[in-house]
């Protein structure tokens, strides 16, 4: 136990430290990308290095495979050229068993990564997206989907325009039983608009940057009239949109914004709502499956540098380990790509690439110690 307890502190630290470094080349590049980004807005430099801070969770979740990876080539280097390994295999200890501790780091590493750090990226994300729009374009077109129905907002110098929809095509171009309210633009001091008027329509088309309006009623609402009295109706109404296809596909596209402990219900509200989840819910398998599949990436990597230093070709054996890491990486991302197509089941695209990985590592870890 005093041994196992050794090697999983030389791995944490050893995570710990390539993390770190990450951190700080992922922010420096970053802070040089937003400072170009945001030149041409009225932005300083404390703004911009916020936005580097809540960017940087995600940077740093993307790339967790690629930092399990170098930490656990870091340690076993380490340790080869300490020639603990050799004093390890020298009291009968096999490669899988010095493995047990790194693993049980990784694995521990991987189920803090899922339950407590996707939910913080997912957060500093929305942030980040909501503060960096808002800098360039006063963040004036969102959408949400709830238990309510779909939510969007539209603005432009006129003002702002906030849809309700109780449902919609899977591109949300087309809305059923939709509400929508008006407000005035933006007063000289930044001040809030008040609301313009209320319109319902049974039907809402959005065709070349114009919402088409059927089964129209139109409720004023300025100050001093009986909006009843002056409502209008209408079997036909154009009302402009800076919407397009693109912009409401983005908005709620990304799974990786959503908690991976809302991700049920959100996917449940997308179906109720008339989209597809299938996206979502490939997403959100593989998220219970990432841990597994560091597992992987751990017995891969000490498959090639659990070796004496002496035996030499040490380098050629860390570019071995992290080249096939990268193409496990790659085929678990040609997976998610094919289940979010609909090409392969979804269960099929988020479990299969971790099991055959951790099953090929595993092998090929023997066959490399034992031959």
């Amino acid at each position: 136990m005093i041994l196992h307890a050794y090697f999983a502190r030389r791995f944490a630290r050893s995570f710990a430290m390539v993390f770190g470094i990450f951190f700080l080349l992922s922010s420096m590049i970053d802070l040089a990308e937003q400072v170009r980004r945001m030149s041409s807005y009225d932005v300083n430099l404390g703004q911009i290095i916020g936005l580097v801070l809540l960017n940087a969770p995600r940077g740093l979740y993307e790339i967790l495979p690629l930092i399990m990876i170098l930490a656990t080539v870091a340690l076993f280097i380490s340790l080869s050229r300490s020639s603990e390994l050799v004093v390890a295999r020298a009291t009968g200890r096999s490669a899988l068993k010095t493995l047990l501790a790194p693993l049980g780091v990784a694995l521990v590493i991987g189920i803090v990564a899922v339950a407590m750090f996707n939910p913080i990226v997912a957060s500093t994300s929305k942030r980040y997206n909501d503060v960096s729009e808002g800098y360039r374009s006063g963040g004036r077109d969102t959408l949400s989907v709830s238990a309510e129905g779909l939510w969007l907002r539209q603005g432009g110098d006129e003002g702002q325009t906030v849809i309700r929809a109780a449902r919609s095509n899977p591109q949300a171009t087309e809305l059923y039983d939709v509400t929508m309210i008006s407000y005035a633009p933006l007063g000289p001091n930044g001040e809030e608009g008040g609301p313009l008027r209320r319109i319902e329509a049974g039907h809402a088309q959005l065709v070349q940057g114009a919402w088409e309006l059927d089964n129209v009623k139109i409720w004023p609402l300025a100050n001093g009239i009986n909006p009843e009295a002056e409502a209008e109706t209408h079997g036909h109404y154009s009302l402009p949109s800076t919407l397009t296809e693109e912009r409401i596909r983005d908005s709620f596209g990304d799974p990786s914004a959503i908690p991976v402990w809302e991700l049920p219900s959100y996917i449940s509200q997308l179906e109720q709502a008339g989209f597809s989840a299938r996206r979502h819910a490939v997403w959100f398998n593989m998220e219970l499956a990432r841990p597994l599949f560091l597992l992987a990436l751990v017995v891969v990597s000490a498959a090639f540098t659990m070796r004496p230093a002496r035996f030499g070709k040490t380098g050629q054996s860390v570019l071995i380990a992290i080249l096939l890491g990268f193409t496990l990486y790659y085929i678990r991302n040609f997976a998610q790509v094919l289940g979010e197509n609909g090409q392969i089941p979804v269960l099929l695209a988020a479990w299969a690439p971790p099991v055959a990985a951790l099953l090929l590592s595993t092998g090929l870890l023997l066959q490399m110690e034992d031959g």
